[in-house]
């Protein structure tokens, strides 16, 4: 079976999702056009070499729908043989793109392939696209599908995790990314993006806070407990009876930042890479993707995880660095306690909490930030995970070559 190699990853740094952000001016077309550019331009891609563009897109309507994927390889100028493909699996839709990507080409149906994703939050809110699940109270009872908030709040009750728990965690994020970007980690990947003038707008990721204190983040007021008293809290418990209730312990700033951004990854066999002079940075060793319980719904990443380390046949102790998706504090909390982790490992250039979560982009930018520093540190292997909607759990271990 061939393998499938990483040859490049590269990213947009995030904007603040709001109309006051950086890119909210950018259109999502931009945002991915210009990340097709820059994937064309640093390696001298013939594009008709390339057999697809896999795009990940969690709110796939307005300027993000009619498969954005293909708009942006016509907008980026790249041939007209690349087809495009907009794919949606929630928050891991980015991660699960380049997974796609890589089964095709172990497989030997494919030889070169870009995979990633895009989101402009500021332009599309979440939930702009609605469903059942979001919409419909028949199906929401039935299923015991709740507010991703609540679910958080529900795991940090489970696990009985404190708000000085998801504080630190908050605090803990700003301060690697702080770190990270004041020590230049992020430079080998992150592309500036410009305007329509050709006027550079945003060069570094806009939503950290690097004078975050414990005490600032203290003062923040719970963003879910009055959700919760709508009914879901009840919804719950129902399913939680072991808890009297839910502690609403998540707040603004201890919760992933919305954000605008657009990330690729290019993947091939070795047999294309020495034909076009790529050299390969890392090969995909297996991916998992699973669901589980949906009103609990952002447990996945644990099980997703121990899923991709059995097909790969190795053990946790194999793993040197992880990436899990910050997208409330609980989550990567609940997954250093299940899986008995040193914290010093684990997001240690930060996260979603201090940079922001660009849903469909997210699973993209945690490979490349993983890669990246494996490669700074001389390390071996990674594994980068998230949590989605309605219980799914993605996982994807890589290892530097």
């Amino acid at each position: 079976m061939a393998e499938a190699f990483i040859y490049d990853t590269l990213r947009t740094p995030r904007g603040k999702g709001k109309v006051s952000g950086a890119l909210y001016e950018v259109r999502p077309v931009d945002l991915i056009s210009q990340c097709l550019q820059a994937m064309r331009d640093r390696n001298t891609l013939e594009t008709t070499e390339v057999d697809d563009l896999l795009l990940g897109c969690v709110t796939p309507i307005g300027g993000q729908g009619y498969n954005i994927a293909k708009a942006g390889l016509l907008y980026a100028g790249w041939a007209d043989t690349v087809p495009g493909i907009q794919l949606n699996r929630y928050c891991s839709s980015g991660l699960e793109a380049v997974n796609f990507a890589a089964v095709q080409i172990r497989a030997d149906w494919r030889q070169l392939l870009v995979a990633g994703g895009v989101e402009s939050m500021s332009r599309i809110p979440i939930g702009s696209d609605g469903g059942a699940l979001l919409n419909d109270p028949d199906v929401i009872n039935r299923t015991g599908s709740i507010p991703q908030g609540i679910a958080a709040d529900l795991i940090a009750s489970l696990n009985g995790f404190s708000r000085e728990d998801l504080d630190t965690v908050a605090f803990q994020s700003n301060k690697r990314a702080t770190n990270a970007w004041e020590s230049n980690y992020f430079e080998q990947s992150v592309i500036p993006v410009y305007d329509r003038n050709g006027i550079k707008i945003l060069d570094r990721d806009e939503h950290f806070r690097p004078n975050t204190s414990m005490e600032s983040l203290g003062a923040l007021s719970p963003v879910f407990k009055e959700t919760g008293a709508m009914g879901f809290d009840e919804m719950a418990l129902s399913k939680y009876p072991e808890l009297e209730q839910i502690h609403h312990l998540h707040t603004a700033g201890n919760s992933s930042g919305i954000v605008d951004g657009s990330a690729l990854v290019l993947l091939g066999n070795e047999a294309v890479g020495k034909r076009l002079k790529l050299k390969p940075r890392a090969r995909i060793v297996s991916a998992a993707t699973i669901s589980s319980e949906p009103t609990l719904m952002l447990g996945g990443p644990v099980p997703a995880a121990l899923k991709a380390l059995k097909i790969a046949g190795l053990q946790k102790s194999d793993i040197d660095l992880w990436e899990v998706n910050e997208a409330f504090a609980a989550i990567p909390l609940q997954f250093q306690k299940a899986l008995d982790l040193d914290p010093e490992v684990v997001n240690v250039n930060g996260g979603a909490i201090a940079m922001g979560h660009p849903l469909g982009a997210t699973g993209a930018i945690l490979l490349g930030i993983l890669l990246d520093e494996l490669e700074r540190r001389k390390m071996k292997r990674g594994l980068v995970c998230l949590c989605a909607g309605s219980g799914i759990g993605i996982a994807t271990i890589i290892e530097r070559i």
